[in-house]
């Protein structure tokens, strides 16, 4: 009884933002605000970037948790167990080849992921297909060739190293955590009221769905918002000019273009732009660095991360990917540059 009463509380408190928000967007007159306040241009400027984050990032969320209720609703872990490779090596490989077909950017993919880990797909597994999947997929080939089109090897070598590094880190992480369970319990999980699937599939299927996708949105959506507002702040107040003059050499020019991609959190669709626009800064090295762990890891999706994911398993994920990408990026500017 307490909990419903809760829940219609926290439902009643969020119509009334909503209701007070539309009022405001439509009636209230924001030049009598801006005459008799004043405000500053950086916090302008960071309310510019974090509606940018956000707008970008919300139809790849709808997309990502409406293929999790899907994936919920229609696919039995009986299913996911059929198709996966037993031996936890080879398995990788499908993983891979998933993401290469599947046009999901790094924030959609979260909870795709921990729906089919849920599912019975192993930790590593899903892991690989995050890591590759915001890359690998067609949309984000096409941008990458428009972008560089005077310089293909920067498409080549983006898809090569994707491909490549997603696996090894699948393989480093399953060496450190094998099949563990390493999925935080949500707060239903955690009163024992969480809805199965064969309940689910009782009720009108296209219902069951469009209800479990509205929860899911709304629980990834306040980390989005989080991590889109972190992004901005750093954005707004980072001075840009100290990471370009730490970037001057081979070694160290691909972690400056690392933690760009990390604090900037593009999404995978059209970080290629950008990056295009520092090809007379950097190196093809660290232009890659910046290609392929931006969509892996940045800031809106680690802060999901943590949010869904136990926090040793994700500080991990974080170093594991970070070394990989870096090295995978030297050698590959070494043999190949």
């Amino acid at each position: 009884m307490r909990t419903t009463m809760l829940k219609q509380s926290k439902e009643l408190i969020g119509l009334a933002l909503v209701a007070v928000f539309i009022y405001f967007f439509i009636f209230w007159d924001y030049k009598i605000f801006q005459n008799q306040f004043s405000i500053p241009k950086d916090w302008l400027n960071l309310n510019t970037i974090f509606l940018s984050i956000v707008i970008e990032a919300i139809p790849f969320i709808l997309l990502g948790v409406f293929v999790s209720s899907l994936i919920q609703i229609f696919v039995s872990e009986e299913t996911v167990k059929k198709y996966i490779p037993k031996n936890m090596i080879i398995a990788v490989l499908p993983a891979a080849l998933l993401g290469a077909i599947f046009p999901v950017c790094e924030c959609a993919v979260v909870p795709v992921v921990r729906r089919l880990i849920k599912k019975g797909m192993p930790l590593h597994v899903a892991f690989v297909f995050l890591a590759c999947a915001p890359i690998l997929n067609p949309v984000v080939a096409a941008s990458t060739y428009f972008a560089f089109q005077t310089n293909l090897s920067i498409l080549t070598g983006r898809m090569v190293l994707a491909f490549i590094l997603s696996i090894i880190i699948g393989l480093v992480l399953y060496v450190l955590f094998k099949n563990s369970d390493q999925l935080k319990l949500t707060s239903e999980e955690l009163v024992g009221k969480q809805t199965s699937t064969s309940e689910v599939l009782n009720v009108n299927k296209l219902k069951a769905t469009l209800y479990h996708a509205s929860d899911e949105f709304f629980d990834m959506g306040k980390f989005l918002i989080i991590g889109a507002f972190i992004a901005s702040l750093f954005q707004t107040f980072l001075d840009r000019e100290i990471l370009l003059n730490l970037g001057s050499s081979e070694f160290s020019s691909p972690i400056v273009m690392m933690v760009f991609a990390f604090v900037l959190s593009l999404c995978s669709e059209a970080d290629a732009f950008i990056a295009a626009s520092f090809g007379n800064t950097f190196a093809p090295g660290a232009l890659l660095a910046f290609l392929v762990y931006g969509p892996m890891l940045d800031l809106k999706n680690t802060i999901m991360l943590f949010a869904f994911f136990k926090t040793k398993f994700v500080f991990t994920f974080i170093l594991v990917v970070t070394v990989v990408v870096y090295l995978g990026v030297l050698v590959y500017q070494a043999v190949v540059f």
